[in-house]
């Protein structure tokens, strides 16, 4: 019997502990109540009417807090504020379920908070204040904080600040949190290096974009010389717009195909011959085949959406399609004059063409009367390869981004119990 019992408290034991750790760490993490590991912070405000104060409000999904514009004491009115201090674990009641939680920094002193965020300090040598954050913004954390949060969906699910207290977490001594923490804070630096590379080189893209259709920056040719002016033309001088009727009905007797939808264009998604499988199949008849089809160099637009800045995405089809339709949510731009396909994927989606789309819908007619600047098909290729190497260097910054995600991630879920 003996053997019995302690075969289920080694077993306890491995249970709280987790598969990663650092070498000189053996002992078992602990349960503890909130109420064992946090003090809350309490340090109302006299609002003074005529002084102005400044919130602070918490994005749901860890995504940190944000300041709100200041106001006058007299716009409180009677709610209860409190001072925020640094260096505190703070929760938006309304929103805990939703992982609405964050560390208040120094930035954030001098900043007021309503009685839906309460503040707590980590006890000192019991609790890592970034440890017990990583913890909140595991899965885990997030079904700790929706059992606190009883109700339904939205406003009615609020912290239950009691259930709060007394709901236990399993962690392991300070020494160990801190050393975690710190392990962690080096990957989210090295992540945040990259973040910050890939901001900076979008704005310069965009701003090279710019520079680039104003004419401000000029290419030159092999031997140093200047291309040939720009030539202003509409769309419907250089190419044929066509319109298409392929909905997502399957009719029996007619021929399948693949179908270009909406979505599709609006992701800038590439569509070749060799991933068209994950394209939806619809039915279509003889003349749709023949109207509706796909060759290299055809450009599909988003002709209207609820809102103007969501029309006038394109993409550049790079090969014939077999067997591939477009939906009746697009329309088809066919060029009849010599394009660079590479080139074909920027003049349409810069600034000085985009602000011409002014309406939620926009018709063949007028799609024909937007003007773009067409340079020499020598300049086209240099912009292009100049703003692929551009966009394949974002590229490269971003799948290093998912990859340091997914091995914090990896991380994350062994280094925690």
């Amino acid at each position: 019997m003996n053997s019995i019992f302690q075969h289920l408290f080694n077993m306890s034991l491995l249970k709280n502990k987790p598969l990663l750790r650092f070498p000189e760490f053996t002992s078992a993490w602990e349960e503890k109540k909130i109420s064992e590991i946090f003090e809350r912070v309490v340090n109302p405000v006299d609002v003074d009417k005529k002084e102005t104060y400044q919130e602070l409000g918490i994005r749901s999904h860890g995504k940190g807090i944000f300041h709100k514009q200041p106001k006058l004491g007299a716009k409180i009115g009677n709610k209860r504020v409190f001072w925020v201090k640094e260096n505190t674990f703070i929760v938006n009641i309304v929103f805990a379920w939703e992982q609405a939680v964050a560390k208040t920094t120094e930035k954030e002193v001098g900043l007021i908070a309503s009685h839906r965020f309460p503040m707590y300090d980590p006890i000192k040598n019991v609790l890592d204040l970034d440890f017990i954050l990583s913890l909140f913004l595991r899965k885990k954390g997030k079904n700790i904080l929706e059992l606190a949060s009883p109700g339904g969906a939205g406003r009615n699910k609020t912290l239950g600040q009691k259930v709060f207290s007394d709901t236990e977490v399993i962690i392991p001594k300070i020494q160990e949190q801190t050393k975690i923490s710190s392990f962690l804070k080096l990957n989210d630096d090295r992540l945040n290096v990259l973040i910050n590379k890939k901001e900076t080189l979008e704005a310069y893209k965009e701003g090279i974009i710019r520079k680039i259709f104003n004419k401000d920056i000029r290419f030159k040719d092999k031997n140093g010389n200047d291309f040939p002016d720009w030539e202003e033309k509409f769309l419907g001088e250089i190419g044929e717009f066509r319109t298409s009727s392929v909905d997502k009905k399957t009719i029996e007797g007619e021929p399948e195909v693949r179908l270009i939808n909406y979505m599709n264009v609006y992701k800038h998604e590439n569509i070749t011959n060799k991933n068209k499988d994950k394209l939806m199949i619809v039915s279509a008849k003889e003349t749709q085949l023949k109207s509706s089809n796909l060759l290299k160099g055809d450009i599909l637009f988003t002709p209207s959406s609820e809102t103007p800045s969501d029309i006038g995405h394109s993409i550049v089809i790079s090969e014939n399609l077999e067997n591939t339709l477009f939906s009746y949510h697009l329309m088809r731009f066919r060029p009849a004059i010599e394009i660079d396909i590479l080139y074909s994927h920027y003049f349409c989606n810069i600034p000085s063409v985009l602000k011409q789309i002014t309406r939620y819908t926009i018709s063949v007619g007028s799609f024909s009367k937007i003007k773009v600047q067409l340079p020499s098909i020598k300049e086209q290729k240099k912009i292009a390869s100049f703003l692929f190497n551009i966009d394949n260097s974002i590229k490269n910054i971003s799948n290093q981004i998912k990859k340091s995600k997914k091995f914090k991630e990896g991380l994350v879920q062994k280094m925690f119990v």
